[in-house]
């Protein structure tokens, strides 16, 4: 009993209990494989999310030990993904800029708030939760974030610089104009050399690791060639006054921005206790919602003044002039003259989303690599929690947190049945909450289930959670011992793994599928799939749209629920009469209702059930067939009593048949049943058609009736299947 309830606070000690010596060898090969995929693909994925690439070993470390040892599957492999990645950049980017210290501190705290989400849905067991978020929108969401996230990465592919636009394919467009005048030839022979690595040795044998061997190829001739031209000056060796000038602007502009950044989260806290304190809207709110709003206004201000320097100083082109003492200098192309010294390279000034220190301005006359990492374990700190920024957060850390966790379900369910072992949803909510959750002190941001690196596990042979934990072993040695060896990485070579790691999001045959299995399935999924595209780099707007569409088209389906009239076909069975194209009784009308009865469609019955009554003067009862009454509440109870009383009235008889307990249960509490008769109640159209035909024949001539004698079989048996996929239309006649 209480290694029952150990169990349950830690599901690790169940594959622990039977753990076999056999396993520690497949678990070991399956970590080892896994990180040799998670190092370089973790950096790509922090740097997709607009952090520093350690910050993706950070995320490494920590949640896919924790992920492991509290989920329930035993081979997925949790840590950085691409999709969580992207939208985790999209989240922020209103609040901060990217890469800077307000911006990590603000993705460390969109980790803590996925994780708490996560554990509170595990705990209180509403995973199901889950379920709005329908597959034809995530199916869309997913090829669209697949091809923003592959675009995003062009920049880095052909090594120029562009600034970030309002839409993203405004960004690609300006990307591709630049790389036909600015392209960096070494940068992209690197990826191009990259994708080859990896395409080539996935196809001879899928457990090669491609990635590791395409970094470690790469990475030894950025190391052997040169490729990082990067070295440090002073302002003053920059010999270009017009660029001494932007450059201090840019400096000027950027310490303004922050400061006003910092302003306006200071202000949304003012907000906030006066909303509380006046109980919503007041004169104070109203003058304070005023100054936020200038406040806006000279943020946006700010940040186009920031991109247009920053485009201006990234136009200079410049050659390097060496002193007598070997001392870089830089002028204009044509300032060096015949005879000095010369670098041999064009230089461009680095700046990026900080302040250019003037001390030492980081210049580079080459490719751009991964440059220098930290090394060392990361602090255990807590979470740096503004309120006003949690509460701006907290919409989108809800999606990600089903997104994530949709992905994550998605392959253990996958690898759960190929291998027999038992999956619950809640309990790796519970995993995947905790990782984020206490992942977030060790400073990592959003991690999740990744579909790639858990094929690799599974693949490998890893029998348990233990092998989660050899990959974080692998990634603290990597953090302590090898981070040296990662300055040299091209970051070309970083979007090559992006790129391809996102290849296997892209699948059309998911819109295929949904088109057959429901036409607006299809069209829900194509139109998420559209506005995800149009509204980057705002996905959430893309998805939300897609999740309306879903509820609304949910709460038409139900609104009105299909109504058949049946008779009876040349099986033997009650099937619908215009699909069949069956004779109508003149005396009893068979109408199955094919949904609940609620609120929302009390009417749509009613409304149905009175014009098949005004269409049949011969009418003497109504069957009503309820198989597909599953709930019966207040407001659909007193419509279908009013119904059965307007029916009385006109002197028909009322059935029902097919009805389950718990809407009995309602109509005997309420009295309907009693109205109705419990004699009038069947449990099948067979025995209520049996029941009451020969009351409703009475003094009738009609003969036969089409409700007991079955009709000239006019195809076989085995053709009525082929109706089923062949909405509306008869089987054809049997050739002879």
């Amino acid at each position: 009993m209480v290694l029952d309830k150990l169990v349950r606070i830690f599901p690790f000690i169940e594959w622990l209990r039977s753990y076999r010596s056999e396993y520690l060898r497949r678990d070991l090969v399956g970590g080892l494989t896994v990180a040799l995929v998670l190092v370089p693909q973790s950096m790509a994925y922090a740097q997709l999310a607009g952090l520093p690439a350690h910050y993706g070993l950070y995320a490494s470390f920590l949640p896919p030990l924790l992920a492991a040892l509290f989920g329930s599957s035993r081979q997925l492999a949790t840590g950085p993904v691409a999709i969580v990645s992207l939208m985790t950049a999209t989240a922020l980017e209103p609040l901060a800029t990217a890469g800077s210290e307000s911006f990590i501190a603000y993705a460390i705290l969109l980790a803590l708030l996925i994780g708490i989400f996560q554990l509170l849905l595990g705990i209180l067991r509403l995973g199901l939760v889950v379920n709005f978020l329908s597959h034809p929108v995530v199916n869309g969401f997913t090829n669209a974030a697949a091809l923003i996230i592959a675009t995003s990465q062009l920049s880095k592919l052909f090594g120029v610089t562009v600034e970030k636009a309002e839409h993203h394919y405004e960004e690609v467009w300006s990307v591709i104009r630049a790389a036909f005048e600015f392209t960096h030839w070494p940068t992209l022979a690197l990826a191009v050399l990259a994708f080859a690595i990896m395409i080539v040795l996935r196809r001879i044998n899928p457990r090669i690791p491609n990635v590791l061997v395409a970094v470690v190829i790469t990475t030894a001739i950025s190391w052997a060639t040169g490729f990082d031209r990067t070295r440090t000056i002073t302002l003053d060796r920059i010999e270009v006054p017009e660029l001494q000038r932007l450059i201090e602007e840019f400096n000027v502009a950027i310490a303004r921005r922050e400061e006003k950044s910092a302003e306006r989260v200071e202000l949304r806290g003012e907000l906030r206790r006066a909303e509380e304190a006046h109980h919503g809207l007041s004169t104070e709110t109203i003058g304070l919602n005023y100054q936020l709003s200038l406040l806006n206004t000279t943020l946006d201000s700010l940040k186009d003044i920031n991109q247009e320097l920053r485009r201006e100083i990234r136009t200079y082109v410049l050659a390097g002039r060496l002193d007598g003492d070997s001392v870089l200098h830089l002028v204009p192309q044509a300032a060096v003259a015949e005879g000095e010294s010369a670098s041999g390279r064009n230089w461009r000034v680095k700046v990026g989303n900080t302040p250019v220190n003037t001390s030492a301005i980081k210049v580079i006359g080459g490719g751009m690599v991964v440059g220098e990492i930290p090394s060392g374990i990361p602090a255990v700190v807590m979470p740096r929690i503004d309120v006003s920024v949690a509460l701006s957060l907290l919409p989108i850390a809800m999606i990600i947190s089903l997104l994530g966790f949709m992905e994550a379900i998605s392959i253990a369910k996958a690898m759960a049945a190929r291998s027999g072992q038992r999956l619950d949803p809640n309990r790796e909510l519970i995993g995947q909450g905790l990782a984020n959750m206490l992942g977030s002190f060790n400073q990592s941001y959003a991690v999740s289930g990744s579909f790639s690196r858990s094929a690799v596990n599974f693949q490998a042979g890893a029998a348990t959670g233990l092998s989660s934990v050899f990959s974080s072993l692998v990634v603290l040695a990597v953090l302590l011992f090898f981070t040296p060896l990662l300055y040299h990485l091209p970051q070309s070579v970083l979007a090559a793994i992006i790129m391809m790691a996102v290849v296997g999001l892209v699948n059309v045959k998911t819109f295929i599928h949904a088109w057959k299995a429901q036409r607006t399935d299809g069209v829900i999924g194509v139109i998420s799939f559209v506005c995800t595209l149009a509204f980057a780099p705002h996905l959430d707007r893309g998805i939300m749209i897609g999740v309306l569409l879903s509820l609304l088209l949910y709460l038409l389906r139900n609104m009105k629920p299909a109504i058949a009239m049946l008779s009876l076909h040349p099986d033997g069975t009650y099937r619908n009469r215009e699909r069949f194209q069956l004779e109508q009784c003149r005396h009893i009308a068979v109408i199955r209702y094919a949904g609940s009865i609620f609120f929302a469609n009390v009417n749509y019955l009613e409304d149905q059930v009175l014009e098949t009554v005004g269409s049949m003067p011969e009418l003497r009862h109504l069957l009503i067939v309820g198989n597909g009454i599953n709930e019966l509440d207040s407001s659909g109870e007193e419509a279908l009593a009013t119904l059965v009383s307007r029916l009385h009235e006109r002197g028909l008889e009322v059935s029902i048949s097919g009805l389950n307990d718990s809407v009995i249960d309602v109509m005997r509490r309420t009295g309907l049943l009693a109205r109705i008769g419990e004699n009038n109640l069947y449990r099948n159209v067979s025995r209520a058609v049996e029941s009451i035909w020969e009351s409703a024949h009475q003094n009738s001539d009609e003969a036969p009736c089409p409700l007991r004698t079955v009709p000239v079989k006019r195809w076989k048996v085995a053709d009525h299947f082929k109706v089923s996929s062949d909405v509306g239309r008869p089987p054809e006649e049997p050739r002879s």
